[in-house]
């Protein structure tokens, strides 16, 4: 057993019931993020240009914007859930950093930053789940106790 699986295995047995209502509200804020997103793409595509973000262009810009979307949109129902919370944790993690380093930086780091501590604790949270997992009140939980042979999530090796 390596050590992912170790981590894993520790969060599947130590993984309160009260976690999943914490796990599905963290789904429904990043679903309503991707969702504001898609809604305001003009919005986003002016702030990525005006702050010449990475240099994008303005087609670069919408892209990263939908992508990024998608993957709030499908990553945050994945979380509600349960189903392969772990993965659809990781995938969040990367825009999560990106956006409390690049987007809420420029707004200011200070404790007036609502946008950035709202960061932060999503940011934590999702951590907290790529470690524990989905619980109990999840489908991973339910294939894996219904269905021969499912181990849940991606990484079903042994």
């Amino acid at each position: 057993m390596n050590t992912v699986q170790k981590v894993e295995h520790w969060g599947d047995l130590h993984h309160a019931k009260w976690l999943d209502a914490v796990r599905m509200l963290l789904g429904l804020l990043i679903l309503c993020k991707g969702i504001s997103f898609i809604s305001q793409t003009n919005i986003q595509q002016d702030w990525v240009l005006q702050n010449n973000a990475f240099g994008f262009s303005g087609l670069m810009a919408m892209v990263v914007i939908h992508v990024v979307a998608f993957v709030h949109i499908v990553g945050g129902a994945l979380i509600i859930m349960g189903l392969v919370t772990r993965f659809a944790v990781v995938i969040q993690i990367p825009i999560l950093l990106g956006a409390i380093f690049f987007v809420n930086a420029t707004h200011g780091l200070t404790f007036l930053n609502s946008e950035l501590w709202l960061s932060i604790l999503v940011f934590l949270l999702l951590v907290m789940f790529w470690v524990i997992g989905s619980g109990p009140f999840s489908v991973d939980n339910y294939m894996k106790t219904h269905s021969p042979g499912y181990k849940g999530g991606v990484n079903s090796a042994s």
